[in-house]
């Protein structure tokens, strides 16, 4: 795993360049809606590797190993959670095949499968992530992304297993309103403020969508930051089609543009969520690199 150090030299050489959407992208190449993302990607390695691959060559410096959801409480929906360790660690090795590029060790919350964030029930997520966390580093996840959190007590949760599991370079990002909220109404700005100061490596927002979002989600944002702020936005507000079929509208350009509105309003994270593919990476890499 990278070092805080060399985390921070890593970016000392310029913004980095995430991957983009992974469970809508599977979808268009087969996988089934509803299905447990991770178990089909064991079942269908090569699928998440054509696609890892053209994030690659798309410009990606870091793409996330498809783990989302693998932490025991979802696993056991498809009685893999006695499995969790060696899931995690198979879907971060498969991802090391896609090239030369870092992996990270991808979590999200447990806020959909608990009740309350009582003491009892933290200690419950933190043995979740504990669990998830020994697997990615056993298959040799280079840095840890917890993604689309809702609560401050998520990233808490992360934050102490990380901690206990010896993980040193870990980013965490929020999903939020584009004024900079949390959709409880709290200011997102003192979490990540405190999630600097308890030694996260980079924060910021993901899953926003990004034809409601202006740089100055950005601005206020970096009122709060010193480190590097992660931008990972959606392809725009979601369309559902007939036949239940969800259509993003933004098209690479005008994703890209937006993107690079905001790493120049301070954000050297950048990277897209749901709706786009290596093509909105592509553009993005062209668009703030030219």
């Amino acid at each position: 795993m990278l070092t805080r150090t060399e985390f921070t030299e890593l970016l000392s050489r310029g913004p980095l360049l995430l991957d983009g959407a992974t469970g809508s992208n599977l979808q268009k190449m087969g996988m089934p809606r509803g299905c447990c993302t991770e178990e089909w990607i064991l079942n269908h390695p090569e699928t998440i590797l054509e696609l890892q691959r053209r994030y690659v060559a798309a410009g990606s410096r870091i793409i996330y190993a498809p783990t989302f959801q693998a932490q025991p409480i979802p696993l056991a929906g498809v009685k893999l959670d006695k499995q969790t360790e060696s899931v995690n660690a198979m879907l971060v090795a498969l991802s090391k095949r896609a090239g030369d590029v870092l992996v990270a060790g991808n979590l999200t919350t447990l806020a959909a499968f608990i009740d309350s964030y009582d003491t009892a029930l933290f200690d419950t997520m933190v043995e979740n992530y504990r669990r998830q966390i020994a697997g990615l580093l056993e298959g040799g996840a280079d840095l840890l992304a917890a993604e689309t959190l809702l609560y401050p007590q998520d990233a808490e949760a992360i934050l102490t297993a990380a901690e206990l599991e010896g993980a040193e370079t870990v980013m965490y990002s929020f999903t939020m309103q584009p004024d900079g909220s949390f959709f409880s109404g709290m200011d997102a700005g003192k979490t990540l403020w405190e999630l600097e100061e308890a030694g996260a490596a980079a924060v910021g927002f993901n899953c926003v969508a990004a034809d409601m979002m202006t740089p100055g989600l950005v601005s206020k944002l970096r009122r709060s930051v010193r480190g590097p702020l992660i931008c990972k936005p959606n392809a725009g507000i979601p369309v559902i089609k007939p036949g239940n079929v969800v259509e993003y509208p933004m098209e690479p350009a005008e994703f890209a543009d937006i993107v690079a509105d905001c790493h120049a309003m301070g954000a050297k994270i950048l990277g897209g969520c749901c709706g786009t593919a290596p093509e909105y990476i592509a553009a993005v890499k062209e668009r703030v690199w030219r």
